[in-house]
């Protein structure tokens, strides 16, 4: 980040022009300042000054300051690569969208809000300084850009050090931490694999891979009293692997920018002992050597350029490293970022479950069947490699018979990553408290915290003798993660012994909301917070506060719309829906929560409009379906529940209440062979239940 001046801005502010959505937006200069002519929040045309510059290459973003002292990051940016590389243009980072005011990827609404999005990685030692009774910031930095203390930590003891004579200079330098991963490390040559080995196995923490973390990870900030070298779960809660942010073999998806720190956590080359500074110089941002030579520093090239590795002879020049272990993908629209997980390529993955492969990238004329082939005819039928997981986080949102299964082979495993057991336990839908226990007991923070979150829906009498342990975990995240989820026991239930420790876990979960009050997500999980401890006017004043600041957040609304109906204000919740719907009419949560509620009024067929809506609006839910479905047979319309079941059945096969509800209608419509058939498909996911083989034994006679 830097001051916009003639020296920091790479853009052309002479009077250029660019069409976006029926938008013609200018820049130009006038006197000292870089101006933009644009669509304002209201949607019309006005003119902002460009006050700061974020980023520098491939391409600069520009920052408008509000009087409330708001930073917003203007969608339109500067392409600063050379022009024979199609840079020294304007374009959108939206390109494939039609962006407006209405839209909350505007360049004006929350998602493009500097304070929050950006500044914590871009300058150094900020406190954001949110006023939630004015709405209004008055956000510091020591440095407007990243500076030593922003990896280093406060710096005046090492100032202090470097003053004092050379002579009493020994011993402590007075840095917070001591970046020695690398001190003293070699790396040979195993004799047997040729593979490359570390002096030293690597230690437990890594101080090095968690401070680069803090910004090189998709998280959310739990503190700003962040320290060098601690584990990142200490301030920061990092994205574990889900199908809206990751490929089941736990690639980034496209459009959904993870950044290095997951795919590396995955990788082998992480569990090894390799380090970020192995490969890059942390403070000129380079290659510490280029291209393959970076590699060869511990990979044997003898062995790994030879046309046995590669099988590219005839190419030239050959594929380089990268290009097979670390496929690039595009942010942002021109920001290439190579996957950080070196995998070795799996085009028969690819195959059987839709991911993407480093070959495919190449030969894009060609089928992943063809690449598959290609590589067995290499290298024999078997494949191996380190990241095994892909089948069962697939198999699991797919919603697969033997999914959950698989989830908690890969949580039990000990040869599987850290982060990725970590996000297996955070994925199971009925919690093996084996698994969650020995997930609790782990040295990993994050692994702890997947166990945590494996727990979410879990019975509140099995709560307590669970999580508690962790109201006293060394790492702040894990503490309010636990404190969290112990809401919802009753004083009367927790033991006195603990009930000191929850206090204090719980007002560092409130902390962390309130240092985020500036976010709709942040009010709500508090307003949750508040109404599992039965604190009504404390959870409507947060849910109320998440609204004003995005009356379509669905969370807040739908949280807030449970709340009423608790406290049988049933009219109130309908209307706190329909308020969120015109905000966001896409939004299938809404139409669904909206149709619960009329269900409960008893407005049956205005219920079934909005249940439809959400089930139309969102295939992917299957609960959606079968609600509507639910509906639909209880208004007497059962050959259209069926239809409606069975069109979501294509999508969700192995659904455990769609197949139900099949067999149900399907028996009262008196047509007992569709009954057979959706039981038989049931039970090959239930094969062990009495009732459903007794069910399909009658049905047969």
């Amino acid at each position: 980040m830097d001051h916009a001046t003639a020296q920091t801005v790479r853009g052309d502010f002479n009077d250029a022009t660019i069409d976006y959505a029926g938008t013609r937006s200018r820049f130009f200069r006038k006197d000292d300042k870089f101006l933009v002519e644009t669509d304002g929040a209201d949607g019309k045309l006005a003119v902002f000054e460009a006050k700061y510059t974020l980023g520098v290459d491939p391409l600069q973003q520009y920052l408008i300051e509000f009087p409330d002292g708001r930073i917003q990051a203007l969608s339109i940016a500067w392409d600063t690569r050379p022009k024979e590389q199609g840079g020294q243009r304007w374009f959108h980072l939206y390109p494939e969208g039609a962006v407006t005011r209405a839209d909350p990827l505007h360049w004006t609404k929350l998602n493009q809000n500097w304070n929050f999005m950006c500044a914590e990685c871009h300058s150094t030692d900020v406190h954001k300084n949110y006023d939630p009774d004015k709405n209004s910031f008055a956000t510091t930095f020591s440095e407007i850009r990243v500076g030593c203390e922003a990896c280093h930590g406060a710096g005046s003891r090492h100032v202090a050090w470097a003053h004092r004579k050379s002579a009493a200079r020994e011993g402590d330098n007075g840095l917070l931490v001591r970046f020695d991963e690398r001190t003293g490390i070699t790396w040979s040559a195993d004799t047997g694999t040729s593979s490359p080995v570390r002096s030293v196995p690597a230690p437990a923490l890594r101080k090095e891979v968690e401070t680069c973390g803090r910004c090189h990870a998709r998280r959310g900030q739990l503190s700003e009293g962040w320290t060098p070298g601690r584990p990142l779960s200490e301030t920061h809660r990092v994205s574990l692997l889900d199908r809206q942010r990751f490929h089941a073999d736990g690639q980034m998806l496209d459009d959904e920018e993870t950044y290095n720190y997951a795919p590396f956590k995955q990788s082998k080359m992480f569990a090894k002992g390799v380090t970020c500074s192995d490969c890059h110089d942390p403070h000129s941002a380079s290659l510490k050597a280029p291209g393959d030579v970076v590699c060869a520093q511990c990979h044997a090239p003898a062995r790994y350029e030879s046309p046995t590795h590669r099988h590219h002879a005839d190419v030239s020049p050959p594929p380089s490293c990268a290009a097979c272990h670390m496929p690039e993908r595009r942010y942002m629209v021109v920001d290439r970022r190579h996957d950080h997980g070196f995998r070795i390529p799996r085009p028969d993955l690819s195959v059987q479950l839709g991911t993407p492969n480093a070959c495919n990238d190449c030969h894009r004329d060609r089928s992943s069947a063809w690449a598959a082939q290609q590589v067995e005819t290499w290298f024999g039928p078997q494949r191996q490699g380190y990241q095994t997981y892909a089948p069962a986080f697939h198999a699991a949102w797919s919603e697969a018979a033997d999914g959950q299964a698989l989830l908690a082979a890969i949580a039990r495993s000990g040869d599987a990553p850290g982060f990725v057991r970590a996000s297996a336990l955070a994925e199971l839908q009925a919690p093996d408290l084996g698994l969650i226990r020995r997930g609790l007991s782990d040295p990993d923070p994050v692994v702890r915290l997947g166990a945590l979150d494996g727990l979410e829906g879990a019975a509140i009498d099995q709560l307590w003798p669970l999580a508690s342990s962790q109201l006293g975990d060394p790492v702040r995240g894990v503490r309010i993660r636990a404190a969290e989820l112990l809401a919802a026991v009753p004083p009367a239930r927790q033991p006195a012994a603990d009930r000191d420790k929850f206090a204090r876990a719980a007002a560092e979960f409130v902390a962390a909301q309130r240092l985020n009050a500036d976010r709709p997500d942040a009010r709500t999980a508090l307003g949750s917070f508040f109404a599992r401890q039965a604190n009504v006017g404390q959870a409507e004043i947060e849910f109320r506060a998440a609204l004003r600041l995005d009356p379509s957040f669905a969370g807040a609304a739908i949280n807030l719309s449970d709340l009423y109906r608790e406290l049988g204000r049933d009219n109130d919740g309908e209307q706190v829906l329909r308020g969120a719907v015109v905000a966001s009419a896409q939004d299938a949560a809404l139409h669904h929560a909206l149709g619960l509620a009329l269900v409960r009024q008893k407005r049956n067929e205005a219920a079934l409009d909005e249940l439809r809506q959400a089930a139309v609006l969102d295939p992917q839910q299957a609960r959606y379906a079968y609600v509507y479905a639910v509906g639909l047979h209880s208004a007497g319309r059962r050959d259209d529940a069926l239809a409606v079941l069975k069109e979501s059945l294509r999508t969700h096969p192995n659904n455990l209440d769609l197949l139900s509800a099949g067999i149900s209608f399907s028996r009262e419509k008196g047509d007992k062979a569709a009954a057979l058939q959706y039981a038989e498909r049931l039970a090959q996911l239930v094969p062990n239940d009495a009732r459903l083989a007794a069910l399909i034994g009658e049905l047969k006679r």
